[in-house]
């Protein structure tokens, strides 16, 4: 019995392909590109923070002169500019960058928001270089899957297609990050392709390849962390060592993340709480002076002056009436809508004695 063709067998090969591929040339060159500006950036915020100078050259905080006493509180600041980003620029820049990926892919068929691909790269950079306990893998990973997302987009294609240059995106810059081309391939495969057929697969190859050829000639050749290798390493005590540390590091690494997420979690708890506390606070006050407030938004000189308006249309209110009321709703608008909606919830009983209705 011959059983059903099935998509994961699928390993044809048709002239859609020729196109990702052309594009994931382009989206090599403009992630590895992205790539540079990342790590130049990330010391140029290290320079500014730390040894205060305009500068890009790659230089670390153990170096700076600053006080001890006041190091701790460059990280704080950093982390204040980057929530002032996601607040008023994109609250998707949050996070490490490889779950928003995922996400963009499950659920918003590829499709990243523009903005991203800008303040990433800029909240990355601050956060790294004030001294976060950040790394460029996540941030690179996420502005270039942005950039070859933006590039499908703006060529109308599938969403099967999009993933796959969103993803070419994302190992394109990791390979000019890192410069580690096949592991780039490998990573965005496991993390974000989900497949191997060639129609996915060599075009994220042939963008990871460009990427690493640019790396050279523009930062150098070489990984982005050298380290110096002994020559003689025991193999059998060296297994016998790694073994348990691997098993370590794996609890580390999931109690870190629960740790993460969990912290998270409570902080936008706290924020809710805090809000829906101050407005309960707001309503209790504003029920408890809702007299001085009546009498701040209306003298009662004019509450008795306008009662024998009521009933009345604004065209037949007289001039001055009509003057003093638009007096009062832009003081209302303009100052208490600002403060707890006073202006909207404390209207209700000023408006009784007013002709506009």
């Amino acid at each position: 019995m011959r059983s059903r063709p099935s998509a994961l067998r699928d390993f044809t090969v048709d002239h859609r392909v020729w196109l990702l591929t052309g594009a994931a040339l382009f989206i090599g060159i403009g992630a590895a590109a992205l790539a540079v500006v990342l790590l130049r950036a990330i010391a140029f915020a290290t320079n500014v923070f730390y040894y205060h100078r305009l500068s890009l050259a790659m230089v670390g905080p153990a170096g700076s002169t600053v006080s001890p006493l006041i190091m701790p509180l460059v990280p704080v600041v950093g982390g204040l500019l980057v929530g002032l980003i996601a607040h008023y620029g994109s609250d998707k820049i949050r996070g490490h960058g490889i779950p928003e990926a995922i996400e963009a892919i499950l659920l918003r068929g590829a499709r990243v928001d523009p903005k991203v691909a800008l303040l990433k790269p800029l909240s990355a950079a601050i956060a790294i270089g004030s001294g976060g306990p950040f790394g460029a893998e996540g941030p690179i990973i996420m502005t270039g899957g942005a950039f070859g997302s933006l590039i499908a987009q703006w060529l109308h294609l599938t969403d099967a297609e999009r993933t796959t240059l969103l993803v070419a995106g994302a190992a394109a810059g990791m390979s000019a990050t890192f410069a580690a081309p096949i592991a780039a391939i490998l990573l965005a495969v496991e993390l974000l392709l989900f497949e191997w057929r060639p129609r996915s697969l060599v075009p994220v190859a042939v963008a990871s390849v460009i990427a690493a050829a640019l790396r050279v000639s523009w930062l150098g050749a070489g990984p982005l962390f050298p380290v110096e290798l002994h020559s003689t390493i025991p193999l059998g005590r060296t297994l016998l060592l790694a073994v348990p540390l691997g098993m370590l590091v794996g609890l580390a690494s999931a109690g870190l993340s629960r740790l993460m997420y969990c912290f998270e979690d409570g902080f936008e708890h706290i924020l809710r709480s805090s809000g829906s506390a101050l407005d309960v606070v707001a309503g209790d006050w504003r029920h408890r002076h809702r007299h001085r407030l009546r009498r701040l938004l209306l003298p009662a000189w004019a509450g008795r002056w306008l009662r024998q308006y009521r009933g009345t249309t604004a065209r037949e209110c007289s001039s001055r009436a009509a003057a003093w009321i638009a007096c009062r709703q832009v003081v209302d608008v303009g100052i208490f809508a600002q403060f707890w909606n006073f202006g909207r919830r404390a209207r209700a009983p000023v408006d009784d004695w007013c002709c506009v209705r």
